[in-house]
């Protein structure tokens, strides 16, 4: 995110992209706990309910270094929305539909702002090619850019949280066809996991040109927008 922006060595560029980064961050961040304690609940389990998650408010669900490494680095965290399985009548598969709830809503939220970026992007296409100038154009890309950066960090967070190690989404789903003794065995080190997979990620994003969650991120955002950008562009010529 931000350690590849500063990269472009241009200023507007970095700072409009940082205002806008922000309320997506943490919407983004919000609704994927959110959702997390919503299933919980109609799973019968009012923990997170009780305990004010159930809320939009961010104030509620960041992390604050979380929220850095995911502003610097493109990957974070939240705060884990508490959940007590016990009152789930099935708990390991109730466990499961709750881990996949948050990762589910930021690739349906990236879909959503994939297309709509496509629509705005064969607008802005035409608009340039028409002639349209100053801030009306101005207007057009910001708001494109805006989507395709909402599209992208909800694809981001969707993937990276199906990483299938704890303490991540993913292994809380991939454990589920685990037997039990194997699945308490692994989560003893989840600390110890999540410590040396975010050394590994935060390594990658120095080595490598760009991370591979951006990468599929990225290719998810075009399959979507590409094919719409150019219907609505065709339609308008």
């Amino acid at each position: 995110m931000l350690f590849a922006l500063i990269g472009s060595r241009d200023f507007k560029s970095i700072l409009i992209q940082f205002v806008l980064l922000l309320p997506i961050i943490l919407f983004s961040l919000s609704i994927h706990e959110l959702m997390h304690g919503f299933v919980a609940l109609k799973l019968g389990d009012p923990t997170a309910r009780n305990l004010g998650r159930l809320t939009l408010n961010p104030a509620k669900h960041i992390d604050p270094i979380g929220f850095l490494v995911l502003l610097v680095f493109g990957f974070g965290w939240a705060k884990p929305v508490p959940i007590n399985s016990r009152y789930f009548k099935n708990p390991k598969w109730g466990f499961a539909l709750v881990a996949l709830a948050g990762p589910l809503t930021n690739f349906l939220l990236g879909a959503i702002n994939a297309a709509i970026y496509g629509v705005l992007w064969g607008v802005y296409a035409h608009a340039a090619m028409t002639g349209l100038t100053g801030f009306r154009l101005d207007l057009l890309s910001w708001s494109a850019t805006f989507f395709a950066l909402a599209a992208m960090l909800n694809f981001i967070y969707s993937v990276f949280n199906m990483i299938p190690l704890p303490p991540y989404d993913g292994s809380r789903i991939l454990f589920t066809f685990l037997p039990q003794r194997a699945y308490f065995a692994v989560m003893k080190y989840e600390r110890y996991i999540l410590y040396g997979l975010l050394a590994v990620l935060i390594l990658c994003s120095y080595l490598l040109p760009v991370s591979p969650f951006s990468w599929v991120a990225d290719k998810l955002t075009g399959l979507i927008s590409t094919p719409i950008a150019n219907g609505v562009f065709n339609a308008l010529a």
